[in-house]
C-alpha cells in the first residue's frame, strides 16, 4: 500500500497497511537535498569504518554493502532519528518510548555480468521471533535512490509477518513484491515481515539506510549511547536521546541505582 505524508489520515494508513499486510510504502518523506547530502555522507562513513576496521575483516563477515553504525563516524545521520515524521511513525505504529535496535547503511552494488545468472534472494525477518501477532518491532528503511525493480527493490512478503513457521524460499520468491518507490520515500514494516534485498543490475549502487525499532525493554544490537559516548549523545535533542537508549541504560553500581529519580539511568515509563 502507498501512503503520502501530504494525506491528512497517512498515519493510519500506514498503521493499519503494517497490521494487515505487514509493511506500507510512505512517500513524501526526505526532500530532494536531504537525500543527496545522505547519499554523499553513505560513502564517507563507508571509508572511514573501511579505514579503521580494513576491507578484509568486513569482508570476512559476508556482508554485502552494510554501512555498521554510521552516525559514529558521520554525526550527520542522527538527524534521520530528528524526523517528525519518523516520530509519528514510532509514536502510532509501534510505541512512543520505542529506541533504536540498529541504524544500518546500504549500499547495494550492481552485479556483474557473471554474478546475475547466480544470483539468490535471501529471506529473512529483522525480528526473528514469533510472538503470535504482538507487535515488538518495527523497521523503517528511507529509500536515498529511487528503488525499482531493476536496482533491485526490497522484496516483500505481504502478510507474512503473520507466519509461525518460515515458508519455503520457493514460496517466499513466489510471493515477495517490489518496495518501488521514488527517492525520498520510507518503507515501514513489520519486522517479522520476511523480506530480501532485489538484484541490482542498474549498473549503479542503490542506496538506502535501515532502522529497526524496537519496544524499550528490548536490548540493542549495538549500545549507542557507549558507542557514541555521554558528550556525543547529551548534545543531540532530547527525543534523539531517548530513541538512542539514554533512557533505558543499565546501572553498573549502587551508587548509580540510589540516586533521585530525575537522574536515574533507567527512567520511569519506558515500558
Amino acid at each position: 500500500m502507498n501512503v503520502s505524508t501530504r494525506d491528512a489520515d497517512w498515519l493510519d494508513q500506514t498503521d493499519e497497511a503494517v497490521r494487515l499486510q505487514g509493511y506500507a510504502v510512505v512517500t513524501d518523506v526526505l526532500s530532494p537535498e536531504f537525500c543527496a547530502r545522505a547519499r554523499e555522507r553513505m560513502y564517507a562513513a563507508r571509508d572511514k569504518i573501511e579505514h579503521e576496521i580494513g576491507a578484509q575483516r568486513i569482508a570476512r563477515s559476508g556482508e554485502l554493502g552494510v554501512v555498521r553504525l554510521p552516525l559514529k563516524y558521520e554525526p550527520f545521520f542522527a538527524e534521520f532519528l530528528d524526523l517528525p515524521v519518523l516520530h509519528g511513525v514510532l509514536d502510532k505504529v509501534l510505541a512512543p518510548t520505542s529506541i533504536l535496535h540498529t541504524q544500518n547503511g546500504l549500499i547495494l552494488p550492481s552485479a556483474s555480468p557473471a554474478e546475475r545468472g547466480v544470483f539468490q534472494k535471501t529471506f529473512h525477518r529483522d525480528f526473528p521471533r514469533f510472538m503470535n501477532g504482538y507487535r515488538a518491532s518495527i523497521s523503517v528503511l528511507f529509500a536515498i535512490d529511487e528503488f525499482t525493480e531493476e536496482n533491485g527493490a526490497t522484496l516483500l512478503v505481504p502478510g507474512s509477518h503473520l507466519y509461525g513457521d518460515r515458508p519455503s524460499d520457493e514460496f517466499l520468491a513466489a510471493a515477495a513484491v517490489p518496495g518501488i518507490c521514488p527517492a525520498g520515500s520510507a518503507l515501514v514494516f513489520d519486522a517479522m515481515l520476511y523480506h530480501a534485498a532485489g538484484r541490482n543490475i542498474s549498473g549503479r549502487d542503490r542506496v538506502a539506510i535501515n532502522h529497526q525499532f524496537t519496544l524499550a525493554y528490548f536490548k540493542q544490537q549495538i549500545d549507542y549511547v557507549r558507542a557514541l559516548g555521554d558528550s556525543v549523545v547529551e548534545a543531540l535533542p532530547q527525543r534523539t536521546q531517548q530513541i538512542l537508549g539514554w533512557y533505558t541504560r543499565v546501572v553498573t553500581s549502587l551508587d548509580e541505582y540510589y540516586v533521585p529519580a530525575e537522574k536515574r539511568l533507567y527512567r520511569s515509563g519506558q515500558g
